[in-house]
């Protein structure tokens, strides 16, 4: 399995920003996914899912304003990111659901 994520960015706060996860080595149509992030000195956090039938969850903090979806045809998932806030800046991971696999993270810097 190999996830590559890109999209992260500087930017100030009241913007957005959309993340890319391109996945390989996996029957991706089929597998769950989510979105995590972690900013400096705390840990990892579980922020966005989705299934395989496109049912998504969202954590509190990130809820009506962030949204996960998947596009089976290139093996991508996605994260659309408004309203950035500064306590969004982490950097941002992708996971197939049930497995250790991360890619290198995408840095989001959100500025006051």
């Amino acid at each position: 399995v190999q996830l590559v994520e890109s999209g992260g960015g500087l930017v100030q706060a009241g913007g957005s920003l959309r993340l890319s996860c391109a996945a390989s080595g996996m029957m991706f149509s089929i597998s769950a996914m989510a979105w995590y992030r972690q900013a400096p000195g705390k840990q990892r956090e579980l922020i966005a899912t989705i299934t395989s039938g496109g049912t998504t969850n969202y954590v509190d903090s990130v809820k009506g304003r962030f949204t996960i979806s998947r596009d089976n045809a290139k093996n991508t998932v996605y994260l659309q990111m408004n309203s950035l806030k500064p306590e969004d800046t982490a950097i941002y991971y992708c996971n197939k659901i049930g497995t250790t696999q991360w890619g290198q993270g995408t840095q989001v810097t959100v500025s006051s």
